[in-house]
């Protein structure tokens, strides 16, 4: 039997070389600089949302505590969120740099999510990446907002709010992959497997992105504020996560799953709702750059950890 290390060791190898080869794509010219952004905005608006939809869809769920593991993923989520309003003060930033942290301390990057189910899991681990996302992106999306709006420079109205939450591609995509799952709709088959071959190009062109976008020259932006938000994203989140898994009875494969959604770094999209909605661009770039840096050490020790436990 393989050894916990050996098994996430084996995951992480091929991820690690998607995103070194997206970096030196990028850095070494080879693709045109206007591919990136379309690669991303592809990835954001198509690809992924066929994958939660399609691997949603058809997940088989049967045996998974759905009630007990949402509690447990979305719990500690809150629980973050409202510990960083009450130390908000401590933190002496203005409104729009606690945006930048509060994004970077909730907000996950999808594609190494999905890309450390799969290879740990199989099949099992493509549907609870689905469900995990289902029950994730609108949490962190409303919550996001939210911050935006209490503390942005660019207060966005609540009918903005609304159609920027109703027309978001991936809760789009989760939702009707949780109709199709709660209906179990008859989808003619040509149209389940190009759902299902469309969002299997969401995963290496989406670690190819997540390497392109590294911006080293940020790194110094905030150095405070971006510790604060790997303590927590790395730390307090999957720590209570972990916690939530044993008082709510979660274990096994979805156990794992709801613990490496929260130990993700944060999603390179949230530095386009900070420039969109009146955040610290700077600092969220600089918190994405790192937090991605160092996951590539805390989540290979967050994975052991749970699989040893």
């Amino acid at each position: 039997m393989s050894s916990p290390v050996s098994v996430v060791v084996a995951a992480l190898a091929p991820v690690v070389l998607i995103i070194a080869l997206g970096l030196g794509l990028r850095r070494g010219g080879v693709v045109a600089e206007p591919f990136w952004a379309g690669a991303e905005r592809l990835c954001y608006v198509v690809l992924l949302p066929a994958f939660l939809a399609h691997g949603l869809g058809t997940a088989d769920l049967a045996a998974v505590p759905l009630g007990p593991l949402a509690a447990s993923i979305i719990g500690p989520i809150l629980a973050v969120s409202l510990l960083l309003v009450a130390i908000r003060p401590w933190l002496a930033i203005s409104g729009a740099g606690f945006t930048s942290i509060f994004q970077g301390s909730i907000r996950f990057n999808n594609y190494l999510g999905l890309a450390f189910a799969t290879a740990l899991l199989g099949p099992t681990g493509v549907g609870l990446a689905a469900l995990a996302n289902g029950l994730i992106v609108p949490t962190v999306n409303v919550l996001s907002v939210l911050a935006f709006a209490a503390y942005g420079s660019a207060r966005p109205s609540l009918l903005g709010t609304a159609r920027a939450l109703a027309t978001n591609p991936l809760i789009l995509g989760t939702a009707a992959g949780a109709l199709w799952q709660a209906t179990a709709a008859p989808v003619p088959a040509m149209v389940a497997a190009a759902l299902r071959t469309i969002g299997q190009a969401a995963l290496p062109l989406g670690l190819l992105c997540v390497g392109a976008a590294f911006s080293p020259r940020v790194l110094g932006a905030e150095p405070r504020a971006v510790l604060v938000t790997c303590a927590m994203k790395f730390g307090v989140l999957p720590a209570l996560t972990a916690t939530a898994c044993l008082v709510f009875d979660v274990r096994g494969a979805p156990s794992l799953v709801a613990v490496l959604f929260s130990a993700l770094p944060t999603a390179t999209s949230a530095y386009i709702l900070a420039r969109q909605l009146g955040g610290d661009a700077l600092l969220m770039s600089a918190i994405t750059t790192l937090q991605t840096l160092a996951s590539l050490v805390t989540l290979p020790l967050t994975v052991v950890f749970v699989l040893a436990a």
